[in-house]
């Protein structure tokens, strides 16, 4: 069995999605789907039970994600060792960008680099949907995530910027001529839902009601911003971004509007506190040292 092909069962053990597998491993479904089919033949069994709407391991499914899982992390981990030496580092931080605009923070990145020459630092955009997942697995060591965060084993670290709100509607909305919007107006039209997500991180993004108390009705549950994106195109929903993502996703077939009445989404640093080590934390100081955007 290819290393490839170990990785991608793995991933679709854990998720039991063939889009979302594929979508983290940045290949097609076919291509996971003919890895799997590949490892059945091999083995002489099923490893998924899989229909229209679900997929479970079968029993020789998890028999061989408990047999596999910690080799292949140890051949991770080693290879991982190995370029590092090569490069003369000692170890390397890695970090998941929920927000689209990593450029934006490069002060962090840059000054953390020269600073501490002996670590690496790689960059990997990180999914909203179950958002504390990847620092609980271990993919990522560091999270850049909107505020509050209110996880037991999850550390909250220092602010990193905050930015004002734009809501996202179709060309062909009838919001879509004005010039603003208003935070109240989110109670007129259904807003993108994410599952599974805190419903304390969910308000903290896009409040459930008004300010005048009307509820901001949750459309279609999504997985991806494409999927956000596909809905409002199509007009069966509006969203509110940060105003980085008008930037950083400007579409032909999207209009922002700016909401002004509406509170700056805060984002900063956070991390699982039994994996504090010392380039958290120096990284977390960098932070500090250079104070928000």
């Amino acid at each position: 069995m290819e290393l490839r092909d170990i990785e991608i069962f793995l991933t679709l053990a854990d998720l039991l999605h063939f889009g979302r597998t594929a979508e983290r491993l940045h290949v097609s479904v076919a291509r996971v789907s003919q890895a799997i089919k590949k490892q059945e033949r091999g083995i002489g069994a099923a490893l998924f039970y899989r229909d229209s709407r679900n997929v479970r391991l079968t029993p020789a499914g998890e028999q061989l994600r408990r047999d596999l899982a910690p080799i292949y992390q140890g051949l991770k981990e080693s290879m991982g060792r190995a370029r590092l030496a090569a490069q003369g580092k000692t170890g390397v931080l890695r970090i998941g960008m929920i927000p689209a605009n990593a450029h934006d923070l490069r002060r962090y990145w840059e000054t953390f680099r020269s600073r501490h020459p002996q670590w690496g630092l790689r960059l990997r955009h990180a999914p909203f949907v179950d958002p504390f997942a990847g620092l609980r697995r271990g993919d990522v060591d560091m999270l850049v995530t909107w505020l509050p965060g209110q996880e037991p084993d999850i550390v909250v670290g220092p602010r990193m910027f905050a930015e004002r709100r734009v809501l996202a509607v179709s060309v062909d909305h009838e919001l879509a001529g004005r010039t603003s919007a208003t935070f109240e107006m989110l109670g007129d039209f259904p807003v993108a839902r994410g599952r599974p997500i805190p419903d304390y991180w969910a308000e903290s993004y896009t409040p459930w009601h008004t300010p005048r108390g009307n509820r901001i009705e949750r459309g279609p549950d999504i997985e991806n911003v494409d999927d956000i994106f596909t809905l409002i195109s199509a007009g069966e929903i509006v969203n509110t971004f940060p105003v980085h993502v008008s930037r950083y996703w400007n579409r032909p077939d999207i209009a922002w509007l700016p909401i002004g009445d509406m509170a700056a989404l805060d984002y900063g640093l956070a991390w699982r506190g039994e994996a504090e080590n010392d380039m958290i934390r120096a990284f977390a100081q960098v932070v500090r040292d250079l104070g928000p955007l």
